[in-house]
């Protein structure tokens, strides 16, 4: 089983990022998700947007493609009105993650070790075509990119803001 990070916040407003408001579809309020997490998306679920709470009263579309509308929010212009702005959701309403995944901004900050080996600070978590990578902030300068596979993470210890990896795994070795 890979490791698997769900993305988090990365804007001002406090919580995790569900996505942002795109262009209007039809004439009811509803519009599409840019850049959506939809397991934040679920109908019913309390959003966070222009620094307000409301709830998702609508969800279609697909996965990738999500329809919503906000409760409130009741035609075009009024999505309209929306549009660019972060969609967040308070991580005490996010739904819980299963073993082995983690929210992005529980990996951020974190010292990532090879053994007794500090090699950098996590600064953010990037989504690659293939994976989710951890950009590492590395302590003789740098950056360093660690996928978020099982090969390349031992283990995750949040907790302790610990993330140890297998240098060997990303090609690079210790020179003793």
């Amino acid at each position: 089983m890979k490791p698997q990070v769900m993305a988090g916040d990365g804007d001002p407003a406090p919580g995790l990022r569900a996505g942002r408001v795109g262009r209007a579809h039809g004439l009811d309020g509803s519009f599409y998700v840019t850049s959506p997490r939809p397991r934040l998306l679920l109908l019913g679920t309390s959003v966070i947007v222009a620094g307000r709470s409301v709830q998702i009263v609508r969800r279609a579309g697909t996965e990738q493609r999500p329809i919503v509308r906000l409760d409130g929010v009741d035609d075009r212009e009024g999505a309209d009105a929306l549009r660019g702005m972060a969609l967040t959701v308070a991580a005490l309403e996010a739904p819980a993650l299963k073993q082995g995944e983690w929210w992005a901004h529980e990996l951020e900050g974190c010292k990532v070790m090879d053994g007794e080996h500090l090699i950098g600070t996590v600064g953010r978590m990037i989504e690659l075509p293939s994976c989710e990578a951890l950009e590492v902030a590395r302590e003789q300068g740098g950056v360093l990119l660690v996928p978020m596979v099982k090969g390349a993470i031992r283990q995750v210890a949040v907790d302790e803001g610990r993330i140890e990896v297998d240098m060997g795994f990303l090609g690079e070795g210790w020179e003793r």
